[in-house]
């Protein structure tokens, strides 16, 4: 394999593409914009015909927001360190400020899943006979 499982963590971490390690993911100055291919290498990031695809990385954004942000408002307000307005306050400001700025991290870590457990799907781990009919589809 050319491209690792340890540097497609790091690639994902960093949001950078998985197969070249381009800082390519997002568009410049977007801050919600995925880019559809990466520049740099041609890897295909959004996914056409897979309009489901991304759905794991909202999943895994809901789920961070809530283990992170909503579990410790809720304790701070169960062992009354916060008043139950503040708590709900919080929660609410939090629960729409927090998947925001987690977006492009989620992103990133869900491409950074895919290929870590399919690693042999990215086209730099491909054979270059299976890479080159790829690219000619």
């Amino acid at each position: 394999m050319k491209v690792s499982r340890s540097q497609i963590v790091v690639r994902g971490l960093t949001h950078c593409c998985p197969n070249c390690g381009g800082r390519t993911l997002f568009k410049a100055g977007k801050l919600f914009e995925v880019n559809k291919d990466c520049p740099d290498c041609g890897l295909k990031i959004e996914r056409a015909n897979d309009e489901g695809f991304f759905l794991g990385s909202m999943t895994l954004n809901y789920g961070v927001t809530i283990v992170v942000f909503l579990v410790p408002v809720m304790l701070l307000a169960y062992f009354d360190v916060i008043g139950l307005t503040a708590a709900i306050v919080l929660a609410g400001v939090g629960s729409i400020l927090f998947p925001a700025l987690f977006y492009r991290s989620s992103r990133s870590w869900w491409l950074m899943n895919y290929y870590l457990v399919l690693p042999y799907h990215l086209p730099a781990n491909r054979p270059k006979l299976e890479a080159q009919q790829d690219e000619n589809i």
